[in-house]
């Protein structure tokens, strides 16, 4: 089960963080991997990891939040592999603040970062899916998408990764017709290049030990399991899914 031989897997912010660590989850399953960010040349390394488990992985620069950046991606794996089986939408980043104090500027980065991009990317790579009749498309959300906190102020970061869970289910509706699901993941707190910072502090791991029921942070590769199997064949019937992969910290 769960074979992706001879897919074609793109992933967008797959430089560092939970993007590389999917790609390189692909790649162990057999897929053929197009990575997608902004620094090409952590990609580069990234795609050196990836040919080293003896798959295929082409490496696009793209800044998800410009529409022709996106575009001229979208079109360059298509022209290379003629399709696009499986779409993971992990691009993203924030500017931290509350409400009363948030600036225009950061909402409006962190809302194009983890928003606005993730529509820009689906449409360009689901019209590719489209003309072939299958799809497996994977949004990254998180589990501030479903609920609010009371350790930081981010309440652009919550809005966008709402917007996104609501995303998945209007796609997934959308697009059934045409044999592509739409599914997110919503990660819990897991220790990246962006979230480090913040996570390693002793007020915030108290505050994860009091909320997460396992008592821990995720681990590298603990999200590559369900990325895999709702890109898989045999998740064909699942489509609108939130799956949160958060150590239980939305069900209490």
């Amino acid at each position: 089960m769960f074979n992706l031989k001879g897919r074609i897997v793109v992933v967008s912010g797959a430089s560092s963080g939970l993007g590389a660590q999917m790609a390189k989850g692909f790649a162990g399953q057999g897929a053929t991997v197009v990575i997608m960010a902004r620094r090409l040349e952590k990609l580069e390394g990234v795609a050196k990891e990836i040919k080293n488990l003896g798959v295929d992985c082409l490496s696009i620069k793209c800044d998800v939040t410009d529409v022709n950046s996106v575009n001229k991606a979208a079109m360059e794996v298509e022209k290379k592999y003629g399709r696009v089986d499986v779409l993971v939408n992990c691009a993203g980043s924030a500017k931290n603040n509350g409400v009363l104090n948030m600036t225009d500027e950061e909402w409006s980065f962190t809302i194009d970062t983890d928003m606005n991009s993730v529509f820009y990317v689906t449409r360009a790579f689901a019209n590719i899916m489209k003309k072939n009749k299958y799809g497996r498309i994977i949004n990254i959300a998180s589990m501030y998408g479903l609920v609010g906190n009371m350790a930081m102020d981010t309440v652009a970061y919550h809005t966008s990764k709402g917007g996104v869970v609501n995303f998945t289910r209007a796609v997934a509706a959308e697009l059934a017709k045409y044999n592509i699901t739409c599914n997110a993941i919503c990660p819990g707190y897991f220790e990246t290049e962006l979230t480090h910072d913040t996570l390693v502090t002793d007020s915030f791991t108290k505050y994860m030990k009091a909320t997460v029921p396992l008592g821990r942070y995720g681990h590298e590769g603990e999200l590559n399991a369900g990325a895999i199997f709702l890109a898989s064949d045999e998740a064909s019937y699942v489509t609108g899914v939130i799956l949160p992969i958060d150590g239980g910290y939305t069900c209490v």
